[in-house]
């Protein structure tokens, strides 16, 4: 063989190189780019849902500021687990997001082994809103005040019947919780899923629960449920007559489904400043807040660095209320 023809590979292979080169965006010519085609927001619930009513008014919003469309998709299945892996294992490029809630926290407290590592899979862009928890009765529970129930359940130990929307989830949490401080306590129905076990309750098959505002506020204005108090640090808009848990006597009880977007680790951080800017201008939109107030939900606004305290102080939360209550995932 020639030395024209031993040298001809390395020529080609630098050729490709070239090419291969020539194709790869610098992370900061990328994010100066971006965005260049649509992104998708995952949603880890099925449609319907607090998730999904959230989710798809910022994605509305996100699509408009970026100029591309921003595509819903809803992968629900093993509480939110699912989706969230789904997201974890996509490409850094700040065209996949995550719409998640406090059940990501209470999956990592809950939950012995993941496929995923909550406190590195992941990036914080940004945190959305709160909606405080809220206990509500049968209407016919004789229970007219927050006061009134704890009495009324600290004279039957173990035979109100409380509903939840299975072991680990946001109502069994909250519900321990909510025992555990005012010193009561409840036969937990378990079901699959908060639709079922609302159901039930609007059909006096239990007698309470504590769970989000949005899915009990049509049945709480139609006089189907008793709304007792409010789990959170002021009284809602959508509910002015109804008291906090502190004005009822419960004074350290807090629990309250929130919500934020997250994207894989190793985003590019112009990127997430960018998602980071554009969702604080449309939480700060009157329309967003009516919509989030029609809810009974409030705009909380929190950067990338704050979120991820936040989420680190919840998981530390939720992960006593796991061990105290001994629940173990099913």
């Amino acid at each position: 063989m020639s030395t024209r023809n031993r040298q001809a590979p390395n020529a080609m292979i630098a050729a490709l190189a070239v090419a291969i080169l020539a194709h790869v965006v610098p992370p900061s010519a990328a994010a100066e780019s971006y965005p260049d085609h649509p992104l998708r927001m995952v949603i880890p619930f099925p449609a319907g849902g607090s998730n999904d009513i959230v989710g798809r008014a910022i994605a509305q919003g996100l699509g408009q500021r970026l100029g591309k469309s921003v595509v819903v998709d809803n992968k629900p299945g093993a509480g939110g687990i699912i989706g969230t892996e789904t997201v974890a294992k996509a490409a850094p490029d700040g065209y996949t997001i995550l719409l998640i809630s406090s059940t990501f926290t209470m999956n990592a407290a809950v939950q012995k082994q993941l496929p995923y590592d909550p406190a590195t899979a992941f990036i914080p862009i940004t945190m959305l809103g709160r909606a405080p928890s809220i206990v509500t009765t049968t209407a016919k529970l004789p229970a007219a005040t927050l006061a009134d129930l704890i009495a009324l359940a600290k004279s039957k130990p173990g035979q109100l019947r409380l509903s939840s929307g299975g072991v680990g989830s946001y109502q069994h949490l909250v519900s321990e919780l909510f025992s555990k401080q005012s010193g009561t306590e409840f036969l937990i129905v378990q079901y699959k899923g908060g639709a079922p076990a609302l159901n039930d309750l609007v059909a006096g098959h239990v007698d309470v629960s504590i769970g989000t505002i949005i899915q009990t506020l049509p049945f709480i204005r139609e006089g189907q449920l008793k709304a007792l108090a409010v789990a959170g640090p002021k009284r809602l808009a959508a509910l002015p007559d109804v008291p906090t848990t502190a004005e009822a006597g419960l004074a350290d009880y807090d629990a309250a489904n929130w919500w934020g977007l997250l994207a894989p680790s190793g985003t590019p951080a112009a990127i997430i400043e960018r998602l980071h800017t554009e969702t604080t201008a449309i939480l700060d939109s009157a329309e967003l807040q009516r919509r989030f107030d029609a809810e009974g939900a409030a705009v909380v606004r929190m950067g990338p660095a704050a979120f991820a305290g936040y989420i680190q102080a919840e998981t530390a939360k939720w992960t006593k209320v796991v061990k105290d209550a001994n629940i173990t995932a099913e």
